[in-house]
């Protein structure tokens, strides 16, 4: 069970740098093997988000970390342009990147999603057409698609938005 979640220190980067290598080698398992490749997200750019403070960890009750993710507010540069459809508003939102999960609790990401909608109640998200577990998370959390965004690399993504 997750007790907390707490921004990311540099302390926990090889601990996150697990997760996410946790995480990748779940999504090829999976059949998504187009996702988060060549290393992505490197050490160097957690880093950079930790500088940033968008990068948090989850703890469970006995303080092993069981997750991590980013949470921006404000405006993100690869939702300027939509395509094949439309934001729900262009009000303040808040956007989750990268929810990663050790394997060791369920639900992680449900978690961290709803922790994020205490911080702002407009939430927007994005994730990869072959990633069937994050589409069907998304999809229960009572999120609506709204289209398709690219990311900086050019790399298509289906999005996704909540207003509570």
């Amino acid at each position: 069970m997750i007790i907390v979640i707490r921004e990311t220190t540099v302390n926990d980067l090889p601990f996150v740098m697990d997760i996410y290598n946790t995480a990748r080698q779940f999504m090829s398992s999976i059949g998504n093997v187009d996702q988060w490749t060549k290393g992505y997200p490197s050490e160097q750019f957690i880093k950079e988000e930790i500088e940033a403070r968008h990068s948090f960890v989850c703890e469970n009750q006995d303080g092993v970390l069981v997750g991590t993710f980013c949470f921006i507010i404000g405006d993100d540069p690869t939702y300027a342009e939509i395509y094949d459809g439309q934001w729900l508003n262009n009000e303040l939102y808040g956007t989750i990147h990268r929810i990663a999960s050790s394997g060791i609790e369920k639900n992680v990401a449900n978690f961290c999603i709803e922790w994020c909608f205490t911080k702002c109640k407009n939430i927007r998200i994005d994730t990869h057409r072959n990633n069937i577990v994050m589409k069907n998370i998304i999809k229960n959390q009572g999120f609506s698609y709204c289209g398709v965004i690219y990311l900086l690399d050019g790399s298509e993504r289906i999005a996704f938005q909540k207003k509570i």
